[in-house]
Order: C-alpha cells, then sequence, then structure tokens
C-alpha cells in the first residue's frame, strides 16, 4: 500500500515577516500611546491665561507656516528650518569626519602600544572631560574664523570617544588571534584587515555612535555663540525675539535629526558586523 506524502507549502515573505512586523507595530503603539499621554499633560498644565510656556496647540498654530514651508529662503539668515538643519549638518559631517578619520587611526596606533597608552591615557582623560563650549575661545583666537573654529569644536568634542574606544578595542584582540598570526606568518597589513580591524570594529562603532551624538549636542550650542545660519543660531535668534513656540519646534527637530544620526551609524555598524552594535 503506496502512501502518498504531501509537500508542506514553504512559507511566504509576509508570514516570515509578520513577526517582525508584530513586535515592530506594538512598539509604535506603545510609543505613540505614551507621546499622546505626554502632550496631554503639557497641553493641561500649559492652558488658561499667562501660561509659563506655549501648550502643544499654541505651538502649532504659532510654528504653522515654519512647519508647511521649511525651505523658504529670504536672504541672509531668513530662512527655513530645512536650511539651518543642513548648515549644521554640514558641520557636523566635517567635524565628525575629520574626528573618525584621526581618532581610529590614532586609536589603533596608541592601543597596540601598552607603553604609548599608558603615557597617554592621563592626558587624553583630561582633555575629553573639558566642555565643548570652552574650546570656542581657541578655536577662534586660532582660526580667526566662526566657520573652521565651528568645526574645531565639533571635531575635538568627537574624537575622544572615538579615539579611546578603539584603543580599548585594540587591546581586547584575543592573544589566540595574535599567536595564530604569528603562526601564518601574517604580515602587518594582513593581520591589520584580517585580525585587528574585525576584533576592533564593534569597540569603533560604539565610539561613533557617542562621538556623532556629542557631535550634534556641540554644533546647536557652538552656533548659538558663533551665529550665521545654523539650528543653534535659529534657537538663540528666537530667544531674543521672545519666540518660544520657534524653540520649541526647532529643539523636536533637533532631536529628531540626532536620533536618526544615531541609528544611521547604528545600522551601518549592524552591515559591517552583523549581530554587531545593539
Amino acid at each position: 500500500m503506496a502512501v502518498s506524502s504531501q509537500r508542506r507549502p514553504r512559507p511566504s515573505l509576509l508570514d516570515a515577516w509578520m513577526p517582525t512586523i508584530k513586535t515592530q507595530g506594538r512598539k509604535f503603539l506603545t510609543s505613540a500611546i505614551a507621546l499622546f499621554i505626554v502632550l496631554a499633560i503639557w497641553q493641561l498644565l500649559c492652558s488658561g491665561e499667562n501660561p509659563v510656556l506655549p501648550a502643544p496647540l499654541t505651538v502649532l498654530n504659532d510654528t504653522w507656516e515654519l512647519i508647511v514651508d521649511p525651505f523658504f529662503d529670504n536672504g541672509g539668515t531668513d530662512k527655513g528650518l530645512f536650511w539651518h538643519i543642513f548648515a549644521s549638518l554640514q558641520r557636523v559631517a566635517i567635524g565628525f569626519t575629520l574626528a573618525a578619520i584621526i581618532g581610529i587611526l590614532v586609536g589603533v596606533i596608541i592601543g597596540s602600544s601598552p607603553l604609548i597608552y599608558d603615557a597617554l591615557d592621563p592626558i587624553f582623560q583630561v582633555l575629553r572631560t573639558v566642555p565643548p563650549l570652552a574650546w570656542l575661545p581657541i578655536s577662534l583666537a586660532a582660526f580667526q574664523n566662526n566657520e573652521p573654529s565651528a568645526i574645531f569644536v565639533i571635531f575635538i568634542t568627537a574624537i575622544w570617544p572615538i579615539l579611546i574606544n578603539t584603543a580599548v578595542g585594540v587591546q581586547q584582540v584575543p592573544n589566540d588571534y595574535k599567536n595564530v598570526s604569528r603562526v601564518l606568518q601574517l604580515s602587518k597589513i594582513e593581520y591589520f584587515f584580517n585580525v585587528l580591524f574585525p576584533a576592533t570594529v564593534p569597540y569603533i562603532f560604539t565610539g561613533l555612535r557617542i562621538g556623532v551624538g556629542l557631535s550634534w549636542l556641540a554644533i546647536v550650542a557652538a552656533e548659538m555663540l558663533i551665529g550665521g545660519v545654523g539650528i543653534g543660531f535659529f534657537i538663540w535668534d528666537a530667544w531674543n525675539s521672545s519666540l518660544i513656540s520657534e524653540i520649541i519646534l526647532a529643539l523636536v527637530y533637533v532631536g529628531i535629526v540626532g536620533l536618526i544620526l544615531d541609528k544611521i551609524v547604528l545600522l551601518v555598524g549592524r552591515l559591517v558586523v552583523p549581530g554587531g552594535p545593539q
């Protein structure tokens, strides 16, 4: 007697993604409910006559033109929020890229030599605790120009977590890896690309995530002092004009952009090291 066998139907792409969709949907719904509760409490606390801060509906009404038209450009500093954020992001891109390149290179060198690390680590620990804005007068005196001064503030703020995390990552390379490289007689270049760099990448991206967040914080603060086009200047100019609603809107955008920058670095880290930084 023959027994008929039936193939099980292969799961569809939707079935494979359904658990992820459900998880992300649940997270989104939870976050949306929490946000609604916060906005509702804020609306209740800031309602009535002469509130200390404008309520959410007041902010929305006062800044509606800025929200629906972020691309206007009337010359000078009279620009939409898109151009202010774009100018800030340009400065962050330059300063952060320089910090990433130099921080990774110097971190690898320092981490590879215990003597150099022990000599320089106290200096780095002192310099990394200096507040970002404390570097601004030094950079203005050195460069005599607002633009490179702001970029330097970003650079000097972001480089320390990148450099230190890279150095620590190099020090954490297992001795077994080093012994295998000696047995295989790998050259320094082969050892770097096949052993050292892959083992250090998770530490590097941890430093990059911290660095990009600090870069965004530093440029907003620096632009309040150097002026010109930028989201920091926009916030300071709104304060001088007593436009509190515009300040709140700008802060929302600052937070959103900061979150996006962090997620971009996290995504790149996961692509470089699958299952890496979470």
